[in-house]
């Protein structure tokens, strides 16, 4: 039967254990809501699905493209569309699941117009400064190359404060009155399954996929600059040492973690402890 519901949670909160259980178990399609699963070149560093989950599995939003292609939220949607109407032929369960937030409100709240982007020779450091003058309420990390170039482009194409643009034109969502179900953990025991997958996926060979990836790729891409890469990145230039290296990419994930729990609070979400996710969300399933 087709139903559709979402499953959230930090980083390391255990999203992709509880989705491919249910998947397993329910044969539910699935559609990863990861900034990082979508692309071809990274598996250790993305948390990935494994190799034999996704052959197994009906999963969407995984291995889409190559790191150097940009990913956006309007084709996060097209991929939502073709995993929909998977579910619905073969009338099937949907699981929306994955640590990047700000694509399932965005599939919820609807998409603004899309502007082209502009050629600036400002950098990220002036445009955050002009941003934070102008449009306060526009919140986009100071090292977040394409957002900050999204806004300037909307600021000098339509000469309105970007914010209010994106709200003047916002489209109706495609999700909704969809069930959210968030996985809750306390910090201190979250922390402690951080370090257990960063230590993982060291043993699991990041270093080495880091090596291939900053010999085959420009090092700026924003891909290659997110947590697990970045410090490989100093590791492999010989800035840091094997240990500092685990420590940072623990603390630099449960940093993130930190800011998807904040950022989660936007949605009105069943809380689960992840010990008892399976059995809760069992019994929707069976119904």
């Amino acid at each position: 039967m087709f139903f559709e519901i979402a499953l959230i949670g930090t980083t390391a909160s255990g999203k992709t254990q509880i989705a491919n259980l249910l998947a397993k178990n329910f044969n539910a399609v699935i559609l990863s809501l990861d900034s990082l699963c979508v692309y071809k070149e990274i598996n250790i560093a993305s948390a990935k699905p494994s190799q034999e989950e996704l052959k197994n599995l009906n999963y969407f939003g995984v291995n889409l493209l190559s790191i150097k292609e940009h990913f956006n939220v309007e084709m996060l949607i097209q991929e939502y569309q073709k995993a929909k109407e998977f579910a619905l032929i073969k009338n099937l369960p949907l699981i929306i699941t994955g640590g990047t937030g700000f694509y399932l409100k965005t599939m919820m709240d609807g998409l603004s117009q899309k502007i082209e982007e502009i050629k600036t020779d400002l950098n990220n450091d002036e445009i955050y400064s002009l941003m934070c003058k102008i449009d306060p309420d526009y919140k986009v990390e100071k090292n977040d190359t394409y957002r900050l170039k999204k806004w300037l482009s909307m600021y000098e194409t339509t000469k309105e404060i970007p914010s209010v643009f994106l709200k003047r034109t916002q489209k109706e969502g495609i999700l909704k009155n969809i069930e959210i179900y968030e996985l809750v953990w306390e910090r201190d025991l979250l922390k402690k399954r951080i370090g257990i997958r960063t230590k993982k996926m060291l043993e699991n060979g990041l270093i080495e996929e880091a090596k291939e990836l900053f010999s085959s790729f420009n090092h700026k891409l924003k891909a290659l600059n997110s947590i697990g890469l970045k410090e490989c990145k100093e590791y492999l230039d010989g800035k840091i040492s094997f240990n500092e290296l685990e420590n940072l990419i623990t603390t630099h994930t449960a940093q993130l973690a930190k800011r998807q729990r904040t950022f989660n609070k936007k949605f009105q979400s069943t809380p689960l402890k992840f010990n008892e996710a399976f059995e809760i969300l069992k019994q929707k399933f069976m119904n």
